[in-house]
């Protein structure tokens, strides 16, 4: 029994934008997944939230590798490790890379082959999953070319490392040069 009153169901699944990928119409936010940027959910708590969302019926968990210094990869990965195949299988998880995990190394961060395909590699090892269902480009990096971004998530779907792809915070003028 829900203990809200809410206008939409979690289990009213919709196709996400024009895929054939079924998710709610609210995503679970996991930014605060973990404490390390001093505040947020411990991992029980955690935990706790996304047997909430599951149990109501909601299936679209969205991340990024930098929220809370990866510790929010790290607790879903945990979570459906915990629970399951099923669990995993039943859950579409998105995550999003561009922010670097390592600010002294100048190309750990951004848009260009070289950040996606590691920043690919560690949120799949921290998610503990061998593909991520939704990947995420965060944010415009106005420095490489939209190109490059796409032909290397592109490589990445051809790889089976990734399912979907989409754009976070990026300007509606930048695919008229596309």
């Amino acid at each position: 029994m829900r203990q809200y009153d809410f206008p939409i169901d979690l289990d009213d699944y919709r196709p996400l934008g024009a895929s054939g990928l079924l998710v709610s119409p609210l995503a679970l936010g996991a930014m605060t997944f973990g404490e390390s940027w001093g505040f947020g959910c411990d991992k029980e708590t955690s935990y706790a939230i996304l047997d909430r969302y599951l149990e109501d019926g909601g299936n679209f968990i969205d991340t990024a590798n930098l929220y809370t210094k990866g510790e929010s990869e790290s607790i879903l990965g945990e979570y459906f490790k915990e629970r399951g195949a099923r669990a995993r299988d039943r859950a579409v998880v998105a995550t999003k890379f561009g922010a670097s995990m390592f600010p002294q190394d100048p190309n750990a961060g951004g848009n260009g082959r070289k950040a996606i395909m590691a920043s690919c590699d560690a949120s799949l090892q921290r998610l503990k999953t061998d593909s991520i269902d939704l990947y995420w480009v965060h944010f415009w990096d106005k420095l490489t070319p939209i190109e490059e971004v796409l032909e290397t998530l592109d490589l990445l779907v051809r790889q089976g490392k990734v399912r979907y792809v989409g754009f976070s915070d990026h300007p509606s003028w930048l695919w008229n040069c596309a």
